[in-house]
This record gives C-alpha cells, structure tokens and sequence, in this order.
C-alpha cells in the first residue's frame, strides 16, 4: 500500500479565521480586516497558485526561488518553492504544501511549497 497519499492528504498549511468576519490569514495574531483576537486555527487543504516569484542569492551560495502564492482561502504569503530550478518557477504555477516537510509554520520556520507539476532537473527537487 502506498503511504504517499496518506501523507499528502496530511500535509496542509495551518493558518488562521477570524471568529467575526471569517477572513483566512497567515501568521497574524489580529485580523487584518476587522482587528478581532478570536481566531480559529484552520488547514489548508487546497492547491495554491505562484502569483510572483523571484531567484534570490542571499544567506546562501546556490540561488533559491521565493515566491508569492495565493491560497484558495483568499490569502497571499511568501514561501520557497521547489520540485524545479529556482528561475523556472513562473507566475500561475500550482504549488501544494510539501508532505515530507517536517518544519512548523507556526514556530517561524520557512514555509516550502512544492510544484503539482514539476519541471526541471532531478537536481534541483
């Protein structure tokens, strides 16, 4: 039996709802649009789509793709995106949340999406 789907159906990213006007965010602790503190913690479950990406050098040697995604919630975050060459990550990509990933979002680690279909050299994922 296959333990991938498993696994992807368990990978989400967690973010929050507001108890008051039901706006999704990512990583605030009031609501953006109507200032509330009651939030409920939510996961995504939906595939996200690139809406920018850039190539950056910084803190590190080998260049890395960043890129802005908007979830299906309504909301819009940076992350790392990989599966593919940083410089062919391009604007429309769908990305899902990476299922091996063991770092959490909440404690302020990086966020790393994967692409759905990805392109590129087998070095690069």
């Amino acid at each position: 039996m296959d333990a991938a789907p498993a696994a992807r159906s368990e990978a989400g990213l967690i973010h929050q709802r507001c108890r008051w006007c039901g706006t999704a965010s990512f990583r605030r602790l009031l609501c953006p649009v109507c200032a509330s503190s009651d939030m409920d913690t939510v996961r995504s479950e939906g595939v996200g789509v690139v809406v920018r990406s850039s190539v950056v050098h910084r803190y590190t040697e080998a260049a890395r793709n960043e890129s802005f995604v908007r979830l299906p919630e309504g909301f819009v975050f940076r992350c790392r995106v990989v599966g593919a060459a940083p410089h062919l990550v391009h604007v429309g990509a769908r990305v899902r949340p990476l299922a091996e990933s063991e770092s959490d979002p909440e404690a302020g680690a990086e966020v790393v999406l994967e692409l759905c279909d990805p392109v590129g050299h087998a070095e690069w994922r």
